[in-house]
């Protein structure tokens, strides 16, 4: 199911997709937060229409992302294919929802999109096997892993090249009901001001969504709504104030946001 968090000018709630005979785009309300609470409907029904949807999931303790993890994309940033995930962290405070802006940062001059896969963890889970990955996985949703590209090459490290505020949108919908094979062939198109600048298939991530779970969990304990990047496609590229990118991944949904300058 598609599981939306949204807003009608209140706190925040989640509803599932659904659409009515004609086509029409609603939200089934459920109770509680999917991540605690398993799904459970209140009756009430919301046009898709008259919400502002948030992002999917606002991890409570970390967003990890992986470098390098398309060989084209390693080769075009003139580095090699690491040997293990090429792992970093991200501050939640990173996290927008669609629609919201991508804040350029003062003193940046160069930013760049990244459009990916993003996983989100469902439970407390250390250690875990591959043939157990399915079972910590609560879904699946688009992500845009913005990079302050000059800091990234100036700072060594990359805290504030990855880290800053705004820079990683979520969303449209958390996608439940996926194991790891299913998202192993899917088709991923970025978009920048409606041109194709990247368009790849998560069958070419060098490392897959179960060899990155394993690697990751086997050095820190990950907890639900922690949210793992999994890497993006060759054809990175700047991006400007009042200019819109959009990811879309086959099957997940369209992540749109427009950028500002602060």
């Amino acid at each position: 199911m598609h599981i939306a968090r949204f807003t009608t000018g209140e706190d925040p709630r989640f509803g599932v997709l659904e659409h009515d005979p004609d086509g029409t785009a609603q939200l089934a309300v459920i109770v509680g937060d999917p991540l605690y609470t398993p799904v459970q409907f209140t009756g009430e029904r919301v046009a898709l229409d008259d919400v502002r949807l948030l992002a999917p999931v606002i991890p409570r303790s970390k967003v990890l992302g992986v470098g390098r993890n398309y060989a084209a994309h390693a080769a075009e940033m003139g580095s090699d294919v690491p040997a293990e995930p090429m792992i970093f962290l991200r501050p939640n405070t990173s996290v927008i929802g669609p629609g919201d802006p991508i804040v350029l940062p003062a003193g940046s001059t160069e930013v760049h999109y990244e459009g990916e896969l993003a996983v989100v963890i469902g439970r407390v889970c250390r250690d875990v096997p591959a043939e157990r990955v399915d079972e910590v996985i609560l879904g699946y949703t688009c992500a845009n892993d913005v990079t302050a590209r000059d800091w990234q090459r100036g700072d060594g490290q990359w805290w504030r090249a990855k880290g800053f505020d705004a820079s990683c949108p979520l969303g449209p919908y958390l996608v439940t009901g996926l194991g790891v094979r299913d998202v192993a062939d899917r088709a991923l198109n970025t978009r920048r001001d409606g041109e194709v600048v990247q368009s790849a298939r998560t069958a070419q991530m060098v490392f897959d969504v179960t060899r990155i779970v394993v690697h990751v969990s086997s050095a820190m304990t990950l907890l639900p709504g922690d949210v793992i990047l999994t890497g993006t496609p060759e054809g990175v590229g700047p991006i400007t104030a009042g200019q819109r990118v959009e990811v879309d991944i086959e099957g997940l949904g369209v992540l749109s946001n427009p950028v500002v300058r602060r």
